[in-house]
């Protein structure tokens, strides 16, 4: 084990990058767990509002990554103050990523149905971060031969085509698919040839005059979000909380 962590991890440098993933989910996992505490009004856990103003828990995260970020750009890839600079980040980033609902809206969303955005935003992190630490490289190069890498047109070529897939995808209103696409070159693809979503920029522009695409487009659109939307919510909701229910307007942070 010990010898498969360091040709793994260590050795390519991808320590700090472990580091500032799993300290990103902790804190993540944290800070649900504490607000979740203090929404249910147990524990010692109160709300930070000093002078009847509340600060939330974004506002340190900022400074975190800041901090964390800049002081990784002076730091090695293998010496402990890379690994200090990666836990740093990864705690900012996930209490930033926790309130990402709060920052997208300017508004106090937490617990509502709009605040799951965060829980979204931050699954999809983490994800995109366990595909870096994988081996996986942007828009698919690792996937090149060593021959294939020195010839620079097939460099570029690959990456012009992984580059477009992505665009086509995320044109088509599947956001989540061209990220992921960016690291795994056949989700890309998969997202470009299928029907875009209804009111996608894509949809708008070429199904306008084409009724039955539309059609197609709306139905296997339904079918999706049926299929996969209560489970969605119930792992959204057992990671992040429920949301409240829409008994009036606002709704508290906690």
């Amino acid at each position: 084990m010990d010898d498969w962590f360091y040709r793994n991890i260590v050795e390519p440098g991808k320590l700090p990058t472990l580091l500032a993933l799993s300290s990103f989910i902790l804190t993540f996992l944290i800070t649900r767990t504490v607000t979740r505490l203090i929404r249910a009004g147990k524990g010692p856990f109160r709300n930070v509002t000093p002078g009847g103003m509340h600060i939330h828990h974004v506002v340190p995260g900022v400074i975190l990554t800041v901090v964390g970020g800049f002081a990784a750009l002076s730091a090695t890839g293998h010496d402990v103050a890379a690994a200090v600079c990666a836990v740093i980040f990864g705690i900012g980033a996930g209490l930033v990523l926790d309130e990402f609902a709060l920052l997208l809206h300017l508004d106090d969303v937490y617990w509502t149905e709009e605040g799951r955005k965060s829980v979204e935003v931050v699954v999809l992190a983490a994800a995109l971060a366990l595909l870096v630490l994988s081996g996986f490289s942007p828009l698919g190069v690792d996937q090149l031969t060593e021959e294939e890498r020195e010839n620079r047109a097939v460099v570029i070529l690959t990456l012009a085509a992984d580059f477009v897939f992505v665009i086509v995808t995320l044109l088509k209103g599947k956001l989540r698919m061209a990220l992921i696409g960016v690291l795994v070159p056949f989700v890309a693809l998969f997202g470009a040839v299928r029907l875009a979503r209804p009111g996608s920029p894509w949809a708008r522009r070429f199904y306008r005059n084409r009724p039955r695409a539309r059609a197609r487009a709306q139905l296997r659109s339904y079918r999706h979000d049926r299929r996969w939307d209560r489970p969605r919510r119930k792992f959204q909701d057992l990671i992040g909380g429920a949301p409240d229910r829409p008994t009036g307007p606002g709704g508290g942070d906690r």
